[in-house]
């Protein structure tokens, strides 16, 4: 049965190491048959969440905020599956991305029905440790039991900083793979 697929990336370099890990997961779930939207964070200008209550207070805007997550909300409510593609920023998502994912709380306080998604984290970085994935591992895991959604996997790729250094890696096979098995 195909899958409508949210893949949220989080760098803010096009075509780095972490958008060629989505790209390849992008190709494998298409080939398996699913349907994938592409949204870059680092292009989208969202607040970030405030706690101030105002989720889904007018109408069915999920943040009384005017930012681009009103527009991206309904794609992820939507969704069978939303995919997390980023570099590793001190230990964690970087900054675009993270207020995206501070903002799913409009899901929370809104009330709305997220529940039974699957998810997926794709993430790299410099250092050549995979010790330097746990913060970013642990932020993904301790979210989806909040938000009722399950993991269907992880790639971590390490050692790679210049664009193109994930191509002397498995890691984009890995990704691919991922896809497809959905």
């Amino acid at each position: 049965m195909a899958k409508n697929i949210i893949v949220l990336t989080g760098s803010p370099r096009a075509g780095g190491n972490s958008d060629q890990m989505a790209e390849a997961f992008t190709r494998g779930a298409q080939a398996a048959g699913h349907m994938v939207t592409k949204i870059s964070t680092a292009q989208l200008r969202v607040q970030g969440c405030v706690a101030c209550g105002g989720c889904y207070q007018s109408g069915d805007k999920p943040c009384c905020h005017d930012d681009d997550f009103n527009r991206i909300a309904p794609l992820i409510e939507g969704a069978d599956v939303v995919v997390f593609a980023a570099p590793l920023y001190w230990s964690t998502f970087p900054a675009p991305m993270k207020r995206v994912i501070d903002n799913f709380y409009c899901f929370y306080a809104g009330q709305r029905c997220v529940e039974g998604k699957s998810a997926v984290l794709l993430s790299c970085g410099e250092d050549t440790s995979y010790l330097m994935f746990d913060g970013i591992q642990r932020t993904y895991e301790l979210m989806l039991p909040v938000l009722g959604w399950h993991n269907a996997g992880m790639v971590f790729v390490p050692g790679v900083n210049e664009i193109g250094d994930i191509q002397n890696t498995d890691g984009l096979k890995r990704c691919e793979a991922l896809g497809k098995s959905l």
